[in-house]
């Protein structure tokens, strides 16, 4: 059996309140809390309770997963900017009413960079596009096209 505490193997487990939670802990972990059940390890091997060694690897396969590293480029879809998205820009921020320099003071940038972004003499960084198109409430962003043959 797995300590809920440290992680080691163990034949036997005893059931420890430490800090408000109730665990199933090794011996040398039980010191950390107060006893309060007898251990847990005999009940467990001899095949009276047979559904709490598959609680316990559903824990660990749970724990596992959790503590797995993820690559989230791997799970978002691939995203590009539209062939249009200046123009977007433009015509989304002369819909609200605002000029350039208003609607820079809006999204915290300087109106020269609203003015770039606007002629296209600049590519915004993906932050700048999640504020753009949070700010302006359009679609700046679609899923890569196939090349037409």
């Amino acid at each position: 059996m797995v300590c809920e505490m440290c992680g080691r193997e163990s034949e036997s487990l005893v059931r420890v309140a430490i800090e408000g939670s109730v665990l199933e802990v090794c011996t040398a972990c039980s010191r950390f809390g107060k006893v309060i059940g007898a251990p847990a390890g005999v009940a467990a091997t001899s095949g009276g309770n047979g559904g709490s060694a598959a609680a316990v690897q559903e824990r660990i396969g749970g724990h596992q997963k959790r503590m797995t590293e993820r690559d989230l480029y791997t799970e978002l879809p691939d995203l590009e900017l539209d062939p249009q998205w200046s123009k977007k820009v433009r015509e989304a921020r002369e819909k609200l009413g605002l000029t350039q320099e208003q609607f820079g003071a809006k999204i915290n940038e300087k109106a020269s960079v609203v003015h770039k972004l606007e002629s296209g003499g600049m590519v915004p960084p993906d932050a700048l596009v999640r504020k753009l198109e949070r700010t302006l409430k359009v679609r700046l962003t679609a899923p890569p096209q196939a090349p037409s043959a």
